[in-house]
């Protein structure tokens, strides 16, 4: 039975009038689809110590007309159960939150503000920017579906209008819900396609058949290898899973110019700064040291981050200089990033198309939040040598991939969310995120222009508000371009622009090295590999 919004919120939650007839199979077989108790993770989400959201900001090369977009909505996005439902609390069955479905009126869910053009006359993108920060201030309303869109037909350098998407955490992992996004758009050349993802190339698989052939000695060694490196992963996961405790009953990590104020403030706001580098050059790179993308944009960021701290360390003292041998920055700083790993198979833009398109419920596999955190390290040092940025970055997570470090704080999560209650489990979440300096994603685009309820994107840049961490950064490629998203605390970062900066001449750096050493390989290689 579908009810509204308002009729959930007033009534006392699922008491059922009292009917004279019995319900037919069928009719019990629809409630209990429109009713869905929230998973552990979507009740963290939901605690006041996290209450985290997902933005997309998406820049749009024609301005954006709102009736075509709910139009649109309607047989895409509001096919999925998590945006047609609200969430309520069973006061009756011991406080459990469920997903009830409901009636969703677009109208309290496409946003059109209205626009101080004075402001606009200074800086369009500012207006922008300034629009998104005061949005982090705020929470989405209980009281309906938990995701809104905001339209602002604003001219901007790179676009005509921005549409701004936001949802909470708790319907689904990051990644998913990009990918719900991605999956509502379609090929500008052809709005009958969906976009191309690259994916990440399968590496050969292992024929013990024909290594018997060649004389057994392959798959001999073969065994052993499997050994060995399951060995070393189960020592890795060890080393990790210490660490991961030790982070929460005490280890932080080392006070810096961009944490230490964060620390104090435990404010939630966030700016909220993006920047546009080429794709084809960090593909460059890529190529010539024989990494994946992912690589490269871990060594830009540890780059960037050193430069960064390097000029805060700075101010107010005696500048020692920005090389390897002489520079600003204490020896053995402990800077880490919180990486939030999805460890369910998450269904591609094609699956989620079609489920929409049939408006299937309740067939929704791969869907919501159940991932694992690991504690990634970064260097920060000087290198007189720019490629021993992306070197060492990809030493770094080369190893953390041979690691059980995501399952197994998953299954802590989960064991003690059964012992001790989720506020407990959010508690421990937030301590370790908030003993850890910044958040890392990368997240892979379409190949192709692509259009959103009918407007084309110039780019979109997705990011997150809500962490105790003072900077989440997170990659995001489209077409050839690659756009880095800041979400920063302004009391730790007060000049995310300058960070900007670091990050796009560090980039350069790395670049010129592989050009005037001669390292340069085909630039056409589509391989995007996330972590």
């Amino acid at each position: 039975m579908m009810e509204s919004s308002t009729e959930l919120k007033c009534r006392k939650p699922f008491l059922k009038p009292i009917e004279t007839k019995r319900k037919t199979i069928e009719e019990l077989e629809m409630e209990v689809e429109e009713e869905e108790p929230l998973s552990p993770t979507a009740k963290m989400f939901l605690d006041p110590i996290l209450n985290i959201h997902v933005m997309a900001i998406m820049f749009c090369k024609t301005r954006i007309s709102p009736q075509p977009t709910k139009d649109k909505l309607v047989h895409t996005l509001l096919k999925h159960p998590r945006f047609t439902s609200v969430l309520v609390v069973d006061e009756e069955n011991g406080g459990e939150m469920k997903w009830v479905q409901t009636k969703v009126d677009l109208n309290q869910h496409i946003i059109i503000p209205e626009i101080d053009e004075s402001k606009l006359e200074l800086s369009p993108e500012k207006y922008v920017e300034d629009y998104v920060h005061n949005l982090t201030k705020t929470s989405l309303d209980k009281s309906k579906p938990l995701w809104e869109f905001h339209l602002l037909n604003i001219r901007t350098r790179d676009a005509e209008a921005v549409s701004l998407f936001r949802a909470h955490h708790s319907l689904g992992d990051g990644t998913s819900l990009i990918s719900l996004l991605l999956a509502c758009t379609r090929q500008t050349a052809d709005e009958l396609k969906l976009p191309t993802i690259p994916t990440k190339k399968r590496r050969p698989t292992y024929d013990s058949g024909k290594a018997n052939v060649q004389g057994g000695l392959l798959g001999l060694w073969g065994y052993v290898l499997a050994v060995w490196i399951f060995i070393r992963m189960i020592g890795n996961t060890i080393v990790d899973v210490f660490m991961v405790i030790a982070t929460l009953v005490f280890l932080k990590d080392t006070e810096t110019p961009i944490n230490s104020l964060a620390a104090d403030s435990k404010s939630k706001i966030r700016r909220i700064v993006h920047r546009t580098i080429s794709l084809d050059d960090m593909k460059l790179v890529k190529n010539a040291l024989n990494m994946t993308v992912n690589d490269v944009a871990l060594g830009i960021t540890q780059a960037g981050l050193s430069k960064y701290l390097n000029r805060r360390y700075a101010v107010g003292k005696e500048d020692k200089g920005d090389t390897e041998e002489n520079n600003n920055l204490p020896l053995g700083i402990r800077l880490r990033s919180c990486l939030m790993i999805n460890l369910r198979s998450t269904p591609g833009i094609q699956d989620l198309a079609d489920m929409m398109e049939k408006g299937s419920k309740g067939k929704w596999g791969g869907w919501g939040n159940w991932f694992g955190c690991a504690l990634l390290p970064f260097k920060i040092a000087l290198r007189d040598d720019p490629l021993d940025y992306v070197k060492e970055a990809k030493a770094t997570i080369d190893r953390k991939k041979n690691s059980f470090e995501a399952l197994y704080t998953l299954v802590m999560a989960e064991l003690l969310s059964k012992i001790y209650g989720i506020k407990a489990v959010s508690g421990m979440t937030q301590r370790v995120f908030s003993s850890a300096t910044i958040c890392f994603t990368n997240l892979v685009g379409p190949q192709e222009e692509i259009e959103f309820c009918g407007h084309p994107l110039a780019y979109f840049a997705p990011t997150s508000y809500g962490q105790p961490n003072a900077l989440t950064i997170n990659f995001q490629s489209y077409i050839n371009k690659m756009t880095i998203v800041l979400s920063i605390d302004e009391s730790a970062i007060p000049d995310p622009q300058q960070l900007l900066d670091d990050f796009e001449d560090s980039m350069k750096l790395i670049k010129d090295a592989v050009i005037e050493r001669g390292l340069v390989k085909n630039r056409n290689d589509q391989d995007i590999t996330p972590i």
